[in-house]
């Protein structure tokens, strides 16, 4: 059910692919992004090739994607810029610096579906909105600050192309317009509202009554009617704007989640600290429940270690096994980030995703929803 790809032992802080996922772009917790050619079908790191180095952020990367249709990646990093890279005939990538404007360090970037900008949030306490000005060919940006109050951790784009929703660590969720007239049409209205001018906050929604926590995580479904997003107090939260604005929120028993995406109409995937994919669905009621974990391991005995051997360890050290520090999860460190492999927003088929331990793991939902009697992803 799922593929593991081991990129050695530095931390994956995040990780993009590109449009035919033969090639992928992550950054190993520092200032360079690694761009790896996938060069057989097999199922471990050394089937994949290192074909280039991005090297132009001066701190650590905080925020990679890549456009699948125009083939360019953006980067954002601690060091308050962003780059957008463009391949060259000769394979190499081409770095362009982004005037973001910012004097804190990005935190998060998101490619708009059309691809003619993209976001970047930062820890200025804004949100600055990027695109390309032709006239004087460089990629120029227009700042979203009010009614910002703190870090901006996480960012999405409306299917539309033109909403914006963000979450900070002043426990709220925004959702904003980010229509620039130099690169767009005035869009229709939607459920959301109708005001386009850039930088209009639509709807504003608390993660609880009491604060709640950082929102860590946030993703519109592929109708854009939904959005959901998780946060640092384990909770899981979704708001369905054709109900009304109505959160539901589901408290958790795991740890902290950092990153969410819709797998299908009903079902919500989220990773974490808890080291394993976790499966959320929409019941009848528009509440949000528990289905399924996606890692199904089942733990392996450390050493062979014979049920005497067992007891002696628990006898003198008060515990069961001579390693304490295997998991019995695939990701043996927190889950740092998520992406769609096979399918879209809304109709996967495949997740990856990749972590603290240096891992890169492929997920197969199909076979997960054959086994699961009463799980329904599409």
């Amino acid at each position: 059910m799922c593929e593991k790809h081991n990129f050695g032992v530095n931390p994956i802080t995040c990780h993009a692919w590109n449009k035919d996922r033969s090639q992928v772009a992550l950054s190993p917790n520092n200032h360079e992004v690694h761009i790896y050619q996938r060069s057989s079908g097999g199922g471990s790191g050394s089937d994949w090739q290192l074909i280039d180095v991005l090297d132009q952020h001066d701190l650590r990367v905080t925020g990679i994607d890549w456009a699948p249709n125009t083939n360019r990646i953006v980067t954002c990093a601690a060091d308050r810029n962003a780059y957008v890279w463009t391949q060259c005939d000769d394979g190499k990538w081409k770095p362009t610096l982004v005037l973001l404007r910012i004097n804190r360090a990005a935190t998060c970037v998101k490619w708009s579906p059309k691809e003619n900008k993209f976001a970047v949030g930062s820890g200025a306490r804004l949100i600055s909105v990027c695109y390309f000005e032709s006239g004087n060919d460089w990629w120029v940006s227009k700042h979203i600050k009010k009614p910002l109050r703190s870090t901006v951790t996480c960012l999405d784009w409306h299917p539309n192309n033109t909403l914006l929703v963000a979450g900070s660590a002043d426990f709220k969720l925004r959702l904003f317009s980010a229509y620039v007239k130099e690169v767009e049409e005035s869009p229709p209205p939607t459920r959301w509202g109708s005001k386009v001018a850039l930088g209009t906050m639509l709807a504003e929604f608390s993660n609880s009554p009491l604060g709640g926590g950082w929102i860590r995580g946030v993703s519109f479904s592929a109708d854009g009617d939904r959005v959901c997003w998780v946060s640092h107090d384990s909770s899981i939260c979704l708001v369905d704007i054709s109900k009304g604005p109505v959160v539901h929120k589901l408290r958790t028993e795991h740890l902290p989640f950092l990153n969410c995406l819709w797998a299908g109409p009903k079902a919500i995937v989220s990773v974490g600290h808890g080291c394993c994919p976790m499966m959320y669905t929409i019941d009848e009621n528009g509440s949000l429940q528990f289905s399924c974990k996606l890692d199904v391991s089942v733990k392996k005995e450390a050493g062979g270690l014979s049920a005497m051997r067992k007891f002696q360890s628990l006898d003198r050290q008060a515990r069961l096994e001579v390693s304490d520090t295997e998991l019995e999860t695939i990701h043996q460190n927190a889950i740092t980030c998520l992406r769609v492999y096979e399918g879209v927003n809304g109709a996967a088929t495949k997740l990856s995703t990749s972590g603290a331990d240096g891992r890169l793991v492929i997920w197969d939902l199909l076979p997960l929803e054959k086994s699961m009697q009463g799980l329904k992803i599409k």
